[in-house]
C-alpha cells in the first residue's frame, strides 16, 4: 500500500510506503527543478496518532474549512511485499504527478488526484533518474528477475512516455564481463541522452532508441573512476573517486562536465586532497557538497563553481546548524541533495529546526528562521531573489504550512497556503514515515 497527499495550491507533495505488515524505510525524493528538496526519511516521533482509516478525497474536500487550500489523497492498494520498498523520484509532467513504486508507474492528475494512467512492469523498479527529458520521457530501471530475493541485478531498462503512459524501447544494460556491477545503478537524463553509473563505470545511451553512445573514461590508469551521474536540461556531470592511496587522507574527488552527445570533457574540477564529492545541489550554477574523507558524518562544505568549472566559493554552513542534505546525508547517489536547492541567486538550506539562504556568489549567509517547536523546514523556491517560499512540516495534530519569508527574518512571515486541518494527521504520518494502522491492528 502507498499513500500520497497533495496540497494543491502549495505544490507540496508527501509520500511514504510500506509492506503488508512491516513499515518500510521511506526514501522519498521531491520533484526536480528549483524546488528539488525533499522530505527525508525520519524515525517516527513518539506519541504519533494512530490512523484508523484513510479518508477519500471527497471526504477531505467536505471537511475543508473556509480559506484552506484544496487537497487530495491517493491511496494505492497495490499488494507490496513485506520488505523495504523504495519510493522513487516524483516527476511533474504537464498536469500530472508521476511516480514509480514496486512494479507500477502511476500518473495522478494534480487538480483532483484522479489516476490518469498506470503501467505495471514484470519486475520491481530499482532506479529512476531525477529528471525526465524535455518532452516528458524517462527510463526506469527494473530488476532482472520477478522475485525480490537478494542478488537480483538492476539491469533492465524501460522507456516510458510520462505524458501518456505508453511504453517504448526495452534494453538490457551493457555489462560485458561486469554483471555484478549492476546490483546498484545510478542514472540521469541530459537532454536526449541517458547516463548510467554502476560499479566503477559510466555509460551513455540514446534516449530515442536505447542504443549505446559511449563509455565515460576512468583516469590516472583507473585510479579515478566514475561514481555518479547528474543530469538536467542538456548538462551531464560525472563524479569520480580518486583512490590514489590506501591512506584516505591522500585521496580526493573529481567532477567533470561532458558534452552528452560527443563525450567531450568541457571542464574538470578537483576537490582538495583528503576530501570527496558529496551531492549536487544545483546543475546551473554548479553547486555541490564535499566531505572530509576522515570524518564523513559531520565535516562537510558547500562549493560553488563558475560557468567554466572554476572554483568560485566554498563555505561552511554548520555554524548555522545546518546538516548535510538536511540530515539525510545525500545518500549514495549524487542527485539530489535533499533539503537544499538553488534559485534566483540564493542557496537555500533547510532541515530540522531552521531554514536559511546564502548568496550563491559569495557564500555569505543572508537570513533565516528557526522553528519554535522543532518542525522540519524546507525552502520550495525563491521569490524574486529577496524571499523564499518555505514548507513547514505538520505536527502530530496540526497541519503544515507554506509561507514566504525574507531578509526581515522571524515574525515577518506571510502565509501563502493554509493547509487543511482535516489532513493534518496524514500529512504528519507521511512525512515521518509511519504506517497508519487500522483499529484491528492490520495494515
Amino acid at each position: 500500500m502507498a499513500l500520497v497527499l497533495v496540497v494543491v495550491a502549495g505544490g507540496v507533495y508527501g509520500l511514504t510506503d510500506w509492506g503488508r505488515d512491516d513499515p518500510a524505510k521511506p526514501l522519498a525524493k521531491k520533484s526536480p527543478g528549483p524546488s528539488g528538496s525533499a522530505s527525508p526519511s525520519r524515525t517516527p516521533a513518539a506519541g504519533a496518532p494512530e490512523l484508523s482509516r484513510i479518508p477519500t478525497t471527497a471526504e477531505v474536500s467536505a471537511a475543508r474549512k473556509p480559506g484552506e487550500s484544496s487537497a487530495w489523497i491517493a491511496d494505492d492498494k497495490t499488494d507490496i511485499p513485506k520488505q523495504t520498498n523504495k519510493v522513487h523520484d516524483l516527476w511533474i509532467v504537464g498536469d500530472t504527478a508521476v511516480q514509480a513504486l514496486y512494479r507500477k508507474v502511476t500518473a495522478h492528475r494534480l487538480s483532483d488526484g484522479a489516476e490518469v494512467w498506470s503501467v505495471t512492469l514484470p519486475s520491481a523498479v530499482c532506479e529512476t533518474p531525477a529528471n525526465p527529458t524535455p518532452d516528458g520521457k524517462v527510463v526506469v530501471f527494473r530488476n532482472e528477475r520477478p522475485d525480490n530475493e537478494r542478488g537480483n541485478r538492476c539491469n533492465q531498462m524501460q522507456m516510458i512516455d510520462l505524458k501518456t503512459g505508453k511504453q517504448g524501447w526495452q534494453e538490457k544494460l551493457d555489462e560485458p564481463d561486469d554483471e555484478d556491477s549492476t546490483f546498484i545503478v545510478y542514472s540521469a537524463i541530459s537532454g536526449d541522452v541517458l547516463s548510467v553509473a554502476r560499479g566503477q563505470r559510466a555509460v551513455t545511451y540514446r534516449m530515442d532508441d536505447g542504443s549505446k553512445l559511449r563509455e565515460v573514461p576512468s583516469e590516472k590508469k583507473g585510479a579515478c573512476f566514475p561514481t555518479g551521474v547528474a543530469g538536467g536540461a542538456a548538462r551531464l556531470l560525472v563524479s569520480s573517486g580518486c583512490a590514489v592511496s590506501t591512506d584516505r587522507s591522500k585521496n580526493y574527488g573529481q567532477l567533470r562536465e561532458f558534452d552528452p552527445r560527443t563525450g567531450k570533457v568541457l571542464w574538470r574540477y578537483r576537490t582538495k586532497t583528503g576530501w570527496s564529492l558529496g551531492a549536487l545541489i544545483s546543475m546551473d550554477p554548479v553547486v555541490f557538497t564535499t566531505y572530509n574523507n576522515e570524518d564523513t558524518a559531520s565535516d562537510w562544505r558547500i562549493t560553488v563553481l563558475d560557468p567554466g568549472g572554476k572554483h568560485r566559493v566554498t563555505f561552511d554552513a554548520r555554524d548555522k546548524g545546518f546538516e548535510h542534505c538536511a540530515g539525510d546525508g545525500g545518500g549514495d547517489d549524487i542527485q539530489p541533495c535533499r533539503g537544499a536547492s538553488v534559485d534566483k541567486g540564493l542557496i537555500m538550506l533547510g532541515g530540522q529546526v531552521q531554514v536559511g539562504a546564502y548568496d550563491v556568489r559569495t557564500g555569505k549567509f543572508l537570513w533565516g528562521v528557526k522553528s519554535d517547536d522543532r518542525r522540519y523546514l524546507y525552502a520550495l523556491r525563491a521569490e524574486d531573489g529577496t524571499s523564499m517560499r518555505v514548507y513547514e512540516a505538520a505536527g502530530p495534530s496540526t497541519p503544515g504550512r507554506t509561507f514566504l519569508m525574507g531578509p526581515r527574518g522571524a515574525g515577518t512571515e506571510t502565509e501563502v497556503v493554509k493547509h487543511p486541518a482535516a489532513t493534518a494527521a496524514w500529512e504528519y504520518e507521511m512525512f515521518m514515515g509511519t504506517r497508519p494502522t487500522s483499529t484491528d491492528g492490520s495494515s
